[in-house]
């Protein structure tokens, strides 16, 4: 039995590792003649690895990019036993600068609203919004890396709100507010995708590693006493978002990004009515979509 599973073992390595060729000359043969399957998969032909050597117009085509000239569809491994047919157009060429602008603002609001019978005279705003100026370079072909500064902030207020279950159960909420602002400095790597071949659209993935500190104030009433809370942090983090890049000009184009699965540590310090609190530190990760982390905005490549 232990024979059996090694023989399997070795014969999935022979067929996955070693080129083909050793296989049409029959030096696997001693290996492969005790397993029929593997042996069919390994004497199989395989696709190239090169994603382009495929007969194909488009591959021919050619442009010139500085005193260079180049094909439009980037090479590319394929690590994979099937060819489907996908190819990385070039979409924008190495040596290039980018400097751009992302921005993202939400907000939601209420005045007066019941829900129910239950929540009476709800008012409540919030409103976030974020600024991010950045520098990148292209080293090789769709592959940036640069440098993002990164700036947050959030408003919260609660007016009133009361809360009516019955006769017994009933309370009410007033004058309450939240306020939060951060900065931060990140690099990041970006990875572009053409996808087409005139390199007018294209995805893209950020994979960024931030530092920044930042800080908040809650403030509320509690027996009639205000309390004032303040918080300062400081922040690590690496993100991965994902999003779609559109040229609406020959260098200018417009970029949609979406937060979705991060890795963060922080640090923070709390004090009430100058009153020292306490620390804390942790840690975590979040894979979500993130409607306040929507960010928009523009590039100019030179």
């Amino acid at each position: 039995m232990i024979r059996k599973i090694l023989q399997i073992i070795i014969g999935l390595i022979i067929a996955v590792i070693l080129p083909t060729d050793y296989v049409r000359a029959g030096e696997l043969s001693p290996q492969t003649d005790d397993l029929p399957l593997i042996g069919r998969l390994a004497k199989g032909e395989k696709i190239p690895l090169d994603s382009t050597v495929v007969d194909s117009d488009e591959i021919d085509e050619r442009v010139i990019v500085g005193d260079d000239t180049v094909s439009i569809i980037l090479p590319q491994k394929n690590y994979g036993r099937y060819n489907r047919g996908l190819y990385n157009y070039l979409f924008i060429p190495k040596g290039q600068w980018s400097f751009g602008l992302m921005a993202s603002y939400g907000q939601f609001s209420t005045d007066d609203v019941q829900m129910l019978s239950v929540i009476n005279d709800l008012d409540f705003n919030i409103k976030a919004y974020s600024l991010q100026p950045s520098i990148s370079y292209f080293f090789r072909n769709n592959q940036s890396i640069g440098l993002k500064f990164i700036y947050v902030r959030r408003n919260l207020d609660l007016p009133s709100m009361a809360v009516d279950f019955s006769d017994d159960m009933n309370f009410s909420l007033s004058d309450i507010s939240y306020y939060e602002q951060s900065f931060s400095t990140s690099a990041y790597y970006r990875n572009y995708v053409g996808l087409g071949a005139d390199r007018r659209f294209g995805i893209f993935n950020d994979i960024d590693l931030s530092f920044g500190s930042g800080s908040s104030r809650f403030k509320r009433y509690y027996d009639g006493e205000l309390r004032d809370t303040r918080t300062n942090r400081v922040t690590a983090a690496l993100n991965f978002s994902p999003g779609v890049c559109v040229f609406i000009m020959d260098y200018i184009s417009f970029n949609i990004s979406f937060g979705v699965f991060g890795i963060n540590v922080h640090h923070e310090k709390q004090q009430t009515n100058g009153v020292e609190e306490g620390s804390r530190f942790s840690s975590g990760a979040n894979f979500k979509f993130n409607i306040f982390n929507i960010n928009f905005g523009m590039a100019v490549f030179i």
